[in-house]
């Protein structure tokens, strides 16, 4: 757990706290540049960061995609945002918006009259929580609905535990400090988002697992999650499971929705993804990342990268930040 406190009156600073603590960015004051003054208290939790924010005069922010999902909770005016080429949206006190880890994304306008309650969920943090509840891998980026409502139901349960953290994350020494109540904190807080929020596998998760993977496939999906740059074969894998080749076939099938070998790629996919993302094109290239995470065919890793993603990796590498 880490905490970060930070306070300027300087746009500048302000900006390079935005992306220590979640993406880097552009930060425009809109009036009374006089006013501006950033107050940020940040929350790093295995995995989710939270912040409370504030920056005192009115301010558009832009980013490009952001690469996790994330939660903008305004207390005060409304917030306008849109993301890649949709229309602009606000959403007033009350309800949350919800970001998606892809297209370019931009807070049209962020009131000064109060504050942001900001949540960003790693990617895989939250792709792998909905795989373990339901037993299904999701195929590419788990689109969530763009608000959510917090006066009412689940998303009002939800708010509660979210004002738990802010209590901790304003106080000092709570029970964040301690790895007991940290975690279960932080997954309460995943599994609570994605009961609230609007997406794909929802009605699944009302429809739990009922069973836990058996030992064989949590093997083979350990092993694969810890070296995926291996060059693992499917009786290497069974190997790893304890059972024949094509037992492990049979029980990802039923348990994963996936060939054990698809598994591995898409896990490989995943780590190139997030490298390219934080890779400088001045310094390396798709292929020599595509090659450290067991790619060897290059034109297959490209169309295969784009079946996942929507673009191509020279794309992700090349994406310029704002």
């Amino acid at each position: 757990m880490v905490r970060t406190s930070f306070r300027t009156g300087d746009v500048d600073q302000a900006m390079e706290a935005i992306k220590g603590a979640f993406y880097t960015n552009q930060l425009d004051v809109l009036e009374a540049p006089e006013r501006f003054g950033a107050a940020f208290e940040v929350l790093e939790l295995g995995g989710i960061t939270v912040g409370d924010l504030a920056c005192g005069a009115d301010v558009r922010v832009s980013c490009g995609e952001l690469g996790t999902y994330h939660v903008n909770i305004p207390l005060g005016g409304p917030m306008s945002w849109h993301q890649a080429n949709g229309p602009e949206q606000t959403t007033p006190r009350g309800r949350a918006a919800l970001f998606q880890p892809v297209g370019s994304t931009v807070v049209d306008r962020w009131s000064g009259s109060g504050r942001i309650i900001a949540l960003k969920v790693e990617r895989g943090l939250l792709e792998r929580r909905i795989e373990e509840l339901t037993g299904w891998a999701p195929h590419g980026h788990v689109v969530l609905g763009p608000e959510l409502d917090l006066t009412r139901g689940p998303g009002r349960s939800w708010a509660r535990l979210v004002r738990v953290l802010l209590d901790d994350l304003n106080g000092t020494y709570g029970l964040l400090e301690h790895p007991l109540t940290a975690e279960p904190l932080r997954d309460a807080v995943l599994n609570g988002l994605l009961l609230a929020a609007g997406h794909p596998y929802r009605d699944q998760l009302d429809r739990p697992a009922p069973h836990l993977r058996p030992g064989p496939v949590k093997r083979a999906m350990d092993a694969m999650r810890e070296r995926p740059e291996h060059p693992f074969t499917t009786a290497e894998l069974a190997a790893e499971a304890r059972v024949g080749v094509r037992r492990l076939q049979e029980t990802f099938a039923h348990y994963v929705g996936m060939p054990p070998m698809a598994y591995l790629r898409t896990v490989r996919l995943e780590r190139v993804h997030d490298e390219l993302l934080a890779a400088d094109p001045r310094t390396t290239t798709v292929s020599a990342i595509a090659f450290r995470w067991g790619f060897g065919h290059l034109g297959r890793f490209a169309e295969q990268y784009r079946a996942k993603y929507g673009t191509a990796p020279s794309h992700t590498l090349r994406e310029p930040a704002p």
